[in-house]
């Protein structure tokens, strides 16, 4: 583990440098989401989401969307640019370090920038009343499994092109469906049989469920094994991929 967090204190190092380049859109993303979402377009929604105000309904969908939003920004071009561009990762390899040391310590670096992401869109939601429940914080323990499962398959992804614009794809048929289909905005129930089970396969509805039921205090019984089983399932196949993307580039 000492090579790992090694790793990451290299990381938070670096952050240490330019924290103040993202910490107003940390908490300003939040403030205009809500107000644009939960207060805009919430006061049409007559009624809410199964009796639930649309506000409060929507914002812990908004909290796993931003994990899994910032972990793909993490995962994505700084991934790529430490192997084409910096070469960070070849360096440390000559450290030497070894493949897993690498990528969990810069895992872990993601995880730390997901969970500030997620606390700073908690701190705008209480502000805004729709904290309630105890259980509201156990929100950033699903956002750090949120994140996982969207970081560690990421990277294999970055680490497995030469051009950023793969990231773009990406970006457009990944991400984008993603936020839109899980359940962030409106019930899946809501979308074709098709779609639905596109949805149920996206690691980012079984954060939604979760994040959901943790806020409105709601019991996942069964089903709530099941979200964690899936994410657990994406983070150990993301782990997997990843190290091994990285070991076929970083070992002769």
């Amino acid at each position: 583990m000492t090579p790992a967090l090694s790793v990451l204190e290299y990381h938070l190092v670096n952050y240490r440098r330019t924290w103040r380049s993202s910490a107003l859109s940390t908490l300003v993303m939040p403030l205009l989401t809500l107000l644009g979402f939960g207060v805009g377009v919430g006061a049409y929604v007559r009624g809410g989401v199964d009796g639930v105000p649309y506000i409060d309904w929507i914002v812990p969908g908004l909290i796993a969307s931003t994990a899994m939003q910032a972990a793909f920004g993490e995962a994505t071009w700084p991934v790529l640019s430490y192997f084409e561009w910096l070469k960070v990762y070849f360096a440390q390899a000559a450290a030497p370090l070894r493949v897993a040391d690498i990528v969990g310590g810069h895992l872990a670096f993601m995880l730390f920038r997901v969970l500030l992401t997620a606390a700073a869109f908690l701190v705008v939601a209480a502000a805004f009343g729709t904290l309630h429940s105890w259980w509201a914080p156990m929100t950033l323990v699903v956002a750090l499994l949120v994140g996982l499962a969207s970081a560690a398959p990421t990277m294999a992804y970055a680490a497995s092109i030469t051009s950023d614009s793969y990231l773009i794809i990406l970006m457009r048929f990944a991400v984008l469906p993603m936020s839109l289909f899980s359940g962030v905005f409106f019930p899946v129930e809501s979308l074709p049989l098709l779609l639905r089970w596109v949805a149920y396969v996206f690691p980012l509805w079984h954060g939604v469920e979760l994040s959901r039921d943790a806020m409105l205090g709601l019991d996942p019984g069964a089903l709530g094994l099941v979200h964690v089983g899936a994410l657990l399932a994406w983070c150990v196949a993301g782990w997997w991929l990843a190290h091994a993307r990285f070991r076929r580039r970083l070992v002769i």
